[in-house]
């Protein structure tokens, strides 16, 4: 089977079947078509994001998100001149239809060039106690712990490399020492690995204080050390140049069952009863991009966490985006999550 036909959706699939497909094969764009292939649209991982931020339902229909006016090109265009004029739009995709405008392959430039190499600092918070997950943690720091064959930070580390990141800084606390002899200075994994130990702990944003003077002025990559995801950081950081804010955060949908059944009242009587309903909010992913001016506003002794230094930026006018992972997202807090974790890994890394 073509890799393309692998990505078809219908009209009237969900978001949720949709986001399914984005993530076959890493290409990053759903086709919608007809019963005949005849292209009705195009669903971006862009496209979804901003669906998910306005509201959109997991249920709701995919015709209701998708680009009805994509940009296509004839089956008898020339590659050559195909190429060009994606690099020239800044195209990772273009469909490409037969004379009927019916659908009969996608060009790509994911193949067509080699790995990109990032120089943006990836800085990992990796110093906590592990308290939620004890006993596990009395002989080893939670980002030590193996889920699967390896641990969970080499996991993190090794999805950097494999896009191009090569500079890594790693806050430690708890049994540095531990960390600090698994990777060493990552010689042996082709990449940079520094360390930035915190005396006493400083919160999930203080130990940007301790970061270098000398790190690349690019956007910083910052994420706990207990967090397994699939997120797509190129896409992550596009998304980032893209809005020109301070800082993105990355966030989740989390839904929440209130267990009973809730009473609406007014004037002492009952005006409805809803069945144990289920809310839905954003909730902070842990995962970040940082301008690398914001280091200057941490004197690296404080302690400080990261949901109240953003929020000291936004007081003070500056711009925070809202990154939406509808990727692979588990953060592994507790004894179930990482027995979770060890159940799902093996499918998903």
């Amino acid at each position: 089977m073509k890799f393309w036909k692998k990505l078809l959706v219908s009209p009237t699939d969900t978001l949720k079947d949709t986001i399914s497909v984005l993530h076959k094969g890493g290409y990053r764009i759903a086709l919608v078509v007809d019963k005949t292939n005849k292209l009705l649209g195009t669903v971006t991982d862009g496209d979804v994001r901003r669906a998910l931020i306005g509201g959109v339902s997991m249920d709701d229909e995919i015709k209701s998100v998708m680009n009805k006016q994509p940009f296509t090109i004839s089956d008898d265009t020339k590659k050559e001149d195909a190429l060009k004029l994606m690099e020239d739009k800044d195209f990772l995709h273009m469909p490409i239809l037969n004379r009927n405008n019916i659908l009969c392959d996608l060009l790509t430039l994911q193949q067509l060039h080699k790995k990109q190499r990032y120089n943006n600092p990836i800085f990992i918070m990796a110093g906590g106690f592990g308290v939620r997950v004890r006993p596990l943690t009395e002989e080893k720091p939670k980002p030590l712990l193996n889920v699967g064959k390896r641990p969970i930070l080499e996991t993190i580390i090794n999805q950097f490399i494999d896009i191009g990141f090569h500079i890594f800084y790693i806050s430690t606390h708890y049994k540095s020492e531990m960390i600090r002899e698994h990777f060493g200075d990552g010689s042996n994994l082709g990449v940079s690995i520094k360390y930035l130990h915190e005396d006493s702990p400083l919160g999930t944003a203080g130990s940007l204080g301790l970061l270098p003077d000398d790190i690349p002025k690019l956007p910083i990559i910052m994420m706990n050390g207990d967090i397994l995801t699939k997120v797509d950081f190129e896409n992550l950081l596009e998304f980032h140049h893209a809005h020109d804010g301070l800082a993105t955060m990355c966030i989740r949908e989390y839904d929440f069952q209130i267990p009973y059944g809730v009473v609406e009242i007014e004037n002492q009587n009952v005006v409805k009863i809803i069945e144990k309903p289920t809310h839905s909010f954003f909730v902070n992913a842990g995962i970040y991009v940082l301008e690398p001016s914001l280091v200057s506003y941490v004197d690296g002794k404080s302690h400080i966490d990261m949901p109240d230094f953003l929020k000291d930026q936004i007081d003070k006018g500056s711009e925070v985006g809202v990154f939406p992972i509808h990727e692979y997202w588990l953060d592994i807090g507790k004894i179930d999550e990482y027995e979770r974790a060890n159940k799902e890994v093996s499918g998903i890394f």
